[in-house]
This record gives structure tokens, sequence and C-alpha cells, in this order.
């Protein structure tokens, strides 16, 4: 193993996606897992931890003054077989993307739904990625975590990590108390293809593919994703913000006395998700801007960096 080089008062802008400008007093870079064990059991418990994947989902406010660990663990291969799927390991710093066209290179399906949400591995399960129809959680089967404390190494299977709709246990009891190093997921055999997402099918009726394959979808979905969402490399934004609210039936009722064309969908337990995209445009905030940060033009759950906005003005 070759020790994690400490680096001091390192600029945080080329790791967010935001290109917010902060610095970390000390930055490590990890690439294997004793360098991560090492990193954790060599630090001041009193000192702040920042964990750092692909920077999507990350707001910076201020400079950090503690220790962020960036974690670039590699590796990909099937670790399983069984009749009725396939079991396929990713270490958490591999970029997802590229994670996702993996296994359609492998002729497994499942994830295509998924495609191009920017980020790493090991931040999906956190906060249970989602998109036109499909949750991570859907094909999850395990992950392996150090813990922040003493870098013990524990497994988490699919009931421990209490998924729920962009939600996990890690971001409520175990929060910052995990560094997830490899996601394992479960691809079933029986290809079974989610084109009901009515984004997804009309992209698939454009292009004239009657016979879709995961592939296909993914395509579609790239596409999708390509003509609504800001390039990440010209202007600084993470992504979809918002979490769709999640109402009972009674108060979407209510709204729809004065908001007849409210979208909805079916939620669990009987509620509805309302369109966060939707209810932000009638506010009138869809390419609006304070300062130097905004809501994009294109797209109402986008928040981006104009040029030099601040975490703050974010």
């Amino acid at each position: 193993m070759t020790p994690a080089r400490i680096q001091h008062n390192v600029s945080l802008t080329p790791f967010n996606t935001f290109r917010v400008a902060a610095r970390a007093r000390s930055y490590v870079e990890i690439r294997d897992i004793e360098q991560l064990r090492a990193a954790l059991q060599s630090r001041d418990s009193t000192e702040p931890l920042l964990i750092l994947g692909g920077g999507s989902n990350l707001l910076i406010t201020q400079d950090f003054p503690g220790l962020a660990l960036h974690i670039k663990l590699l590796g990909t291969k099937i670790v399983a077989q069984d009749n009725e799927a396939t079991y396929v390991e990713a270490a958490a710093g591999e970029n997802w993307h590229d994670f996702v066209r993996w296994t359609l290179d492998q002729q497994l399906a499942g994830l295509e739904n998924l495609s191009l949400i920017p980020g790493t591995v090991g931040a999906t399960p956190i906060q249970n990625i989602g998109a036109y129809g499909v949750e991570m959680k859907d094909f999850f089967h395990s992950l392996q975590a150090l813990d922040v404390v003493d870098a013990s190494v524990y497994t988490f299977d699919r009931a421990a990590c209490e998924f729920a709709y962009r939600d996990s246990v890690f971001k409520r009891e175990l929060k910052d108390r995990y560094v997830i190093a490899s996601v394992t997921f479960r691809l079933p055999r029986a290809v079974k293809l989610h084109l009901d997402y009515g984004e997804v099918r009309a992209e698939l009726d454009r292009i004239d593919c009657a016979a879709p394959t995961a592939r296909d979808v993914s395509d579609a979905v790239c596409a999708i994703r390509r003509r609504k969402l800001p390039d990440q490399t010209v202007i600084g934004n993470a992504g979809s913000f918002f979490k769709n609210p999640i109402v009972d039936v009674g108060e979407l009722a209510r709204l729809r006395m004065g908001y007849d064309k409210i979208p909805s969908y079916p939620a669990t337990d009987g509620k509805v998700k309302l369109a966060a995209g939707w209810l932000i445009e009638q506010c009138g905030w869809k390419g609006r801007s304070l300062g130097r940060a905004g809501v994009h033009e294109q797209h109402a759950l986008v928040l981006v960096n104009r040029g030099g906005a601040t975490g703050a003005e974010i």
C-alpha cells in the first residue's frame, strides 16, 4: 500500500459540480481500502470530515475546516450468478454512468433508466437515486462501508439501508457515520424494461424503436437528459435539485380547487406525488436569477451558478 498523501489548503472548486469556490484545510485522495482505513484511523476524531465523490450532490457554503476524503476507489466485476440473477460489484469511486454502460456491455439489464445520472457509485445508496420510473433500490443487493470511528468494515443488506423515496438510513440515523467502499447490485436474468414513463416512451417512438433493448432505453434516457439538463462542464449545477412533494388525496383535492391542471402521480400508501418542476414554474421561478445564482431556463428543477456564485447565493 502506498500511503495517501495529505494536502493542505486545497481548492474544492474542481470537486463540486456547482463550481463554488471554497477550500479544505486538509485533503486526501483515497485509491484503495487500506488508504481509507489508515486515513480514518489516523485522523483526530474531533476533526470535521467531508466525504467527496463526484461532487454532484453537494453545495459548499464556506471553506471546510477539516479533512476532505476524496473517494477514488475503482473496480467493477461480476461476483456471482444464479438461476435468477447476476450480481455485480462496483467500487465506490466508479463513475455511475460508466458503470451503468458497463453492465449493458455485459448484456445485463436493469439500470438503464438510471443512465447519465451524475456522481459516483458509492453515493447512489445514500439518497436512493431514481429516474424515469426506476429507483436504485430496485436492483440493490448490499454494500460494504467503513465506520468512521474505528475503520471497521460492515456489510449492509437492503433491509438495513431502509430505503425510501430519495432517502436511506445514511441520510438519517447513520448520517456521517460510514464511508461506503463498494456496492453490489442484483440484476435479474429475465429482462423487464421499464418503458411506461411518458418521456421514455415518447423518445423511443420518436426514433421509431418498436422493440427496444436495454441499451436503446439507456440511449433514449441519455438523449432526454441531454436535452433537458445543462452541461455541468459549461454551467455549474447539481442536476435536478428538488424532491417531488408527496401529499394525501385531500391535499391534492384542495390544490385542484385553484389549480385544476396540477399534475399528480400515484405514490405509496394511497398518497400522490406532485411535480416539483410544475410547482416552481407556477411560482414564476423558471429562468429567474438572484445575483449570480438562478433557476435554469429549460428545467425548473435545476439551480445554476451563472458564474462566480457563492454557496450562500445559491
